[in-house]
C-alpha cells in the first residue's frame, strides 16, 4: 500500500488555549512586564537586570520585550533528570508526563493507625521507600515536614533520608541559601563530584517567587545560585486566584506568566542556558470556605492552559497530579486524583507533583499515593493510543476466523493479549470471588499494599563511604545551627 503524508496520533492530547489565545496571553504578559513590572528584592539581580536594559526604580523593575524574548530563546527546551546512578530517567520536554509525590505537608495519615498526625522524619523515609517500590511513581518529593527535629535543618535531613532510600530522581525544597548549598554538596558527593552532578543531575530544586509579582530574597538567591552552577531548578509561583491574583483564569494566568518570565530572565542573565522548569500553582480561592481548592475544575483548566503556554515557549513545565481536597483517602480522593492525572497527562505536564496530597496540601496519604500509582498506569495505557499497522489490524486472522468464529485460540491473541493493561488494586473478579478473597475495598487493598512495601521493599543503599560523606555534611549543618546529634537544639 502506497502512503503519502500519513499522519499518526501518538497519543490523545488536550489543549485549552488556541494558538491565537496563547499569543494574545504572551503579548499581554510583555505589557505587564513593561508597564507594571515586578519587585526584585536582591540587589545583585537588580544590577544584572539594569545592565541588560531593564528600567529599575528602587526595587521595581520593568522589562523591555526584547530581553524577555531573548531569555526564552536562551533557556534549554528540555531538561533531563537522571536516577541516583546517573542513568537518564526523565526527559522533561514536549508531552512527556512524569508523576511524583509532593512536598512539605504538615500532617500525615498513619498507615498503621489511620490517625492524622504531625509529620515525622520516619514518614519522609517511608514515603521514599514507598515511591522506590511503586513502578508508576517516577520521582520523589519529601511529602512530610519532619516536625520531630529542629526546623532549622529539617530540609537537609529530609534530603539525606530521601537519597538513602530511593534511586529515583528527587525534587527538593531548601529553607535558605546556606541549606541549599549543603544539599547540593550532598548531591555532588553522591554523584562523584561537581561536574558529574551537573552533567547527570538526579535532583532538582523547587523554589518560588511570591505573588503578586515579587522576587523575594530567599527564592531569588536560590534561583541565581542554581543558575550559576548550571543546575536545574523549578521556579514556580504558588498563587491563589481571587486572593493574590485576579479571580479570572486569564488574569491569574497573566500574573503567573509575568512572574515566570521575569524569573527566567534573572536565571538566564545569571548564566545563559541555565536549565529552568516553567509552571505554577494556579489554584482558585474557594470563597465559601476561604481556602485553596486543589481539585477545583478551574485549577485543572488553569494548569492545562499553563502547559499550553510552556509549549509556546518550548520550556519544560511543572504540573500537578493525583491530589485532592478530601480529608481522607475515600471516594472523593480517588475521583479528584484520577481527574488530575488524566488532565495533566493529556495536557502534557512534564514534572507533575503532589500525588498523594489530601486536604489541599495539608495532609499526606500513602494510600492515595499507591492508588495514584494504579491510576497513572491506567492513564498511561490510554495515552498509548491505538497502534495501526498490518500486524495489529489482523486482516488475515479476521479472514481465517470468519463470521461466527472466535479468536481465543489464535496465535495472534496469544501474541498481543498482554499488551492490555491489568490492574493490581482495582477488582475485575465476580462478586463471589471478591467475597472469597476477603471482600476488601480498594482503600483497604491500598493500605495493605502500603504496609507490604514498607515492610518488605529494600531500596538500593548508598555505598558506605558515600553515606558517611553525606551524613558528615548533615552533621556540619546541624553544628552550624547549634543542633545536637538527635536534631534538637
Amino acid at each position: 500500500m502506497i502512503q503519502s503524508n500519513y499522519t499518526v496520533n501518538v497519543h490523545p492530547r488536550f489543549q485549552v488555549l488556541s494558538p491565537d489565545q496563547v499569543e494574545e496571553m504572551h503579548f499581554a504578559t510583555l505589557e505587564v512586564l513593561r508597564r507594571t513590572g515586578v519587585r526584585v528584592l536582591v540587589a545583585e539581580a537588580r544590577d544584572l537586570l539594569q545592565r541588560a536594559g531593564c528600567w529599575v526604580d528602587g526595587e521595581r523593575v520593568r522589562f523591555p520585550a526584547a530581553l524577555v524574548e531573548w531569555a526564552v530563546r536562551a533557556a534549554p527546551p528540555s531538561v533531563t533528570l537522571c536516577d541516583r546512578t546517573g542513568r537518564p530517567a526523565m526527559h522533561l520536554e514536549g508531552y512527556r508526563s512524569y508523576f511524583g509525590t509532593g512536598s512539605d505537608c504538615p500532617n500525615v495519615i498513619d498507615p498503621y493507625t489511620g490517625e492524622r498526625r504531625q509529620g515525622r522524619l520516619e514518614d519522609v523515609l517511608h514515603f521514599a521507600r514507598l515511591v522506590d517500590g511503586l513502578p508508576n511513581i517516577d520521582f520523589l518529593m519529601c511529602m512530610a515536614i519532619a516536625q520531630d527535629i529542629s526546623q532549622a535543618t529539617s530540609d537537609i535531613h529530609h534530603f539525606e533520608v530521601m537519597v538513602n532510600n530511593t534511586t529515583k530522581p528527587i525534587c527538593y525544597t531548601a529553607w535558605d541559601l546556606a541549606n541549599l548549598q549543603d544539599i547540593v554538596a550532598i548531591c555532588e558527593a553522591v554523584a562523584g563530584g561537581e561536574e558529574a552532578f551537573r552533567r547527570n543531575p538526579f535532583a532538582i530544586l523547587y523554589t518560588e517567587p511570591v505573588s503578586p509579582l515579587q522576587h523575594i530574597v530567599e527564592g531569588t538567591t536560590k534561583l541565581m545560585y542554581m543558575a550559576r552552577k548550571g543546575l536545574p531548578v523549578v521556579y514556580t509561583p504558588g498563587m491563589t486566584f481571587g486572593a493574590v491574583a485576579p479571580v479570572t483564569s486569564a488574569g491569574g494566568l497573566l500574573v503567573a506568566n509575568a512572574e515566570l518570565l521575569s524569573g527566567l530572565v534573572i536565571a538566564q542573565l545569571t548564566r545563559e542556558g541555565a536549565p529552568f522548569v516553567y509552571g505554577g500553582g494556579v489554584a482558585i480561592m474557594d470563597m465559601r470556605h476561604m481556602n485553596v481548592s486543589y481539585a477545583s475544575p478551574e485549577f485543572l483548566i488553569n494548569m492545562a492552559a499553563l502547559c499550553d503556554l510552556a509549549r509556546y515557549y518550548r520550556l519544560p513545565v511543572f504540573s500537578f497530579g493525583g491530589c485532592s481536597d478530601s480529608k481522607v483517602c475515600d471516594q472523593q480522593a480517588a475521583l479528584e486524583a484520577a481527574l488530575w492525572v488524566m488532565t495533566t497527562a493529556l495536557a502534557g505536564g512534564n514534572l507533575s507533583h503532589d500525588s498523594g496530597y489530601l486536604e489541599y496540601g495539608l495532609t499526606a496519604s500513602m494510600e492515595l499515593t499507591v492508588l495514584n500509582d494504579e491510576i497513572i498506569g491506567m492513564v498511561r495505557r490510554i495515552l498509548g493510543g491505538v497502534e495501526v499497522n498490518a500486524e495489529t489490524m489482523a486482516l488475515d486472522v479476521i479472514d481465517r476466523v470468519g463470521p461466527g468464529g472466535h479468536f481465543l485460540n489464535e496465535d495472534h491473541t496469544l501474541r498481543h493479549h498482554r499488551e492490555n493493561w491489568y490492574p493490581t488494586l482495582l477488582s475485575r473478579t465476580s462478586y463471589s470471588t471478591w467475597l472469597d478473597q476477603g471482600g476488601l475495598t480498594c482503600g483497604e487493598l491500598a493500605n495493605r499494599k502500603v504496609r507490604h512495601i514498607l515492610e518488605n521493599h529494600r531500596p538500593t543503599p548508598l555505598a558506605d563511604d558515600v553515606s558517611a560523606a553525606v551524613h558528615a555534611i548533615v552533621q556540619a549543618a546541624d553544628a552550624r545551627h547549634g543542633i545536637g546529634q538527635k536534631g534538637e537544639r
